[in-house]
């Protein structure tokens, strides 16, 4: 239990931890069988709670499927956090937070395909997608930020421009995966990263592997 969590009142903290209890399992389901094939009773079995509780905590299925796409988001934007932090070149971090969605891909279940289909038009459906893209465009800008103070990336561009263009490149890299089978997201996502390197005119490789 983090110290965050500890510090809130208790009726408050038992309230997020079943609310963790509920999406945790929900993952587990729709990573093994499917976002389609997935009941609310099945989630509430698994999580060992009545059909009631789950519903005061999400008017539906799809708000669940909603938060786990805001909590994917919240670990993207910790990678790209992460990868402001490293001690190398503004291209390097790109590559880093590029590999790290390929890695989070893999360490999910068979149908993590369509967990991240159904995530997408969650976000989408349900008002939340404009908020979410936004703090994505944010943090990106500052990847892109931190390169031009440190001479990384040339001052031709925008960085609010630069920031879009890394942003829908993330997007086109998950779609692609999500509606095609065999789709290569190891090799894209690497060819991408290059991609945005060379074509957002950051400094020539220093320190790339």
């Amino acid at each position: 239990m983090t110290a965050d969590l500890q510090e809130l009142p208790r009726r408050e903290r038992r309230k997020l931890e079943m609310r963790g209890r509920i999406v945790a399992a929900a993952a587990e389901l729709f990573n093994a069988r499917g976002v389609e094939a997935t009941t609310v009773v099945e989630i509430c079995e698994r999580a060992d709670i009545a059909k009631k509780t789950f519903f005061n905590h999400f008017p539906s299925k799809q708000h669940a499927v909603r938060e786990l796409a805001c909590l994917a988001i919240d670990q993207l934007l910790v990678e790209i956090e992460t990868a402001r932090k490293r001690e190398c070149c503004a291209r390097d971090r790109l590559r880093h937070v590029f590999d790290q969605v390929v890695k989070n891909t893999a360490q999910v279940g068979p149908m993590s395909r369509e967990l991240a289909k159904e995530c997408i038009h969650s976000l989408q459906g349900l008002g939340n997608e404009p908020r979410q893209t936004q703090r994505l465009r944010n943090a990106f800008a500052s990847i892109v930020r931190d390169g031009l103070a440190s001479g990384d990336v040339a001052r031709r561009h925008d960085p609010e421009t630069l920031a879009e263009i890394i942003l829908g490149s993330y997007y086109t890299l998950i779609l692609n995966w999500v509606q095609f089978d065999g789709y290569p997201i190891d090799r894209k996502a690497r060819e991408i990263a290059d991609f945005l390197s060379d074509a957002l005119a950051l400094a020539p490789q220093t320190g790339s592997r």
